[in-house]
C-alpha cells in the first residue's frame, strides 16, 4: 500500500493537538483519576506518552544514543517502567502537561525531517518509518482515549482512525507470534464504518470469517481498551472470533486485555 508520508507525520501532529485540547483543560483533581489500566491515574498515561515521544525521537536524531536507552530497558525490567512513572508522579500537574507538550511537539518535528524510507531502531524489531509514526500516532489516540474515558471532556473520533485500524489489521499474525501461537491460515474480512460515515474494507472479499461494525469499535479492541462483548460488532467465524479474542495492535509482551462490563465513562 502507497502511504503519504508526509500526510501522515501531518496526522500525528493532529492526532497530538486534539490531545493537547483535553489536557490544557483538566483541573488538578483530573490528573489524579484512575483509569481503566490498573494502577495508572491520568497522569501516568500522559508520562508514558512523553516518555516514549522522547524515546523515539532519540531513536530518529541519534540511534547509537536509542540503543543505550534500550540496553537499560532489557536489564531492569519492570523497574525501568517504574522510573519514568515515578518521574511524571513527582511533577505537578503543569510541569507533566509540558513535558508531554515538548516531548509531542519535538517528535512530530523529528519525524517530519525523515523522507518515510528510514528504518528505525525501537524497543522491539526496528521499523520503517512510515510504521514508526503510525505506530506513535496509535499510542497517542490509545492513550489518550484511556484519558477521555474518565474526564469529564470529549475527544470525538476522526477519519485518522484508518492509520489505527490498517495496524490492527497488520498485527493481526503479531497478536498470536507475541502469545507463541501460530494463527489459522483461514483469511478474515474487516468492514468498517468510519467516523465520518465512510466504508473500509482490508481482506479478501471472498472470506467467510468477517468482522463488520465501526472504526471506534474495531480500533477499541484491537488497542485492548475495550473487551469485544462491549461493542457492536458483528464477527462471523471463529478465526475472526479467535483473532478479536487476542488482537493486540502494540508491541511488548500479551497485554491482558479488558473483562467485560469494565469500561464506564466518568464524569
Amino acid at each position: 500500500m502507497s502511504i503519504d508520508y508526509s500526510a501522515l507525520v501531518a496526522d500525528l501532529a493532529a492526532e497530538q493537538d486534539d490531545l493537547d485540547r483535553v489536557l490544557a483543560r483538566l483541573a488538578p483533581e483530573h490528573w489524579e483519576l484512575p483509569t481503566h489500566a490498573p494502577g495508572w491515574a491520568v497522569r501516568d498515561q500522559v508520562a508514558h506518552l512523553a516518555f516514549f515521544d522522547d524515546q523515539a525521537r532519540l531513536a530518529i536524531e541519534d540511534p547509537a544514543a536509542f540503543e543505550t536507552v534500550r540496553e537499560a530497558a532489557n536489564a531492569r525490567g519492570p523497574a525501568f517502567e517504574q522510573e519514568y512513572l515515578a518521574r511524571g508522579r513527582a511533577m505537578t500537574p503543569t510541569g507533566l502537561y509540558q513535558w508531554w507538550r515538548e516531548s509531542s511537539r519535538k517528535l512530530a518535528e523529528a519525524a517530519a525531517r525523515l523522507t518515510g524510507s528510514e528504518r528505525l531502531p525501537w524497543f522491539g524489531p526496528s521499523m520503517g518509518a512510515a510504521s514508526f509514526v503510525t505506530a506513535r500516532l496509535m499510542e497517542t489516540w490509545s492513550h489518550g482515549l484511556d484519558v477521555v474515558d474518565v474526564v469529564p471532556f470529549e475527544r470525538p473520533d476522526t477519519e485518522r482512525l484508518r492509520h489505527v485500524a490498517e495496524l490492527g489489521v497488520r498485527t493481526r499474525a503479531y497478536s498470536y507470534a507475541v502469545r507463541g501461537r501460530t494463527p489459522p491460515e483461514a483469511p478474515v474480512r474487516v468492514e468498517l464504518v468510519s467516523p465520518g460515515g465512510a466504508r473500509w474494507a482490508f481482506g479478501p472479499a471472498e472470506a467467510t470469517d468477517v468482522i463488520r461494525g465501526s472504526a471506534t469499535d474495531f480500533c477499541r479492541v484491537v488497542t485492548q481498551r475495550r473487551h469485544l462483548a462491549d461493542t457492536n460488532l458483528e464477527v462471523s467465524g471463529a478465526a475472526a472470533l479467535e483473532w478479536m479474542e487476542i488482537a493486540q495492535a502494540f508491541a511488548g509482551p500479551p497485554g491482558p486485555g479488558r473483562k467485560p462490563g469494565e469500561f464506564r465513562k466518568e464524569g
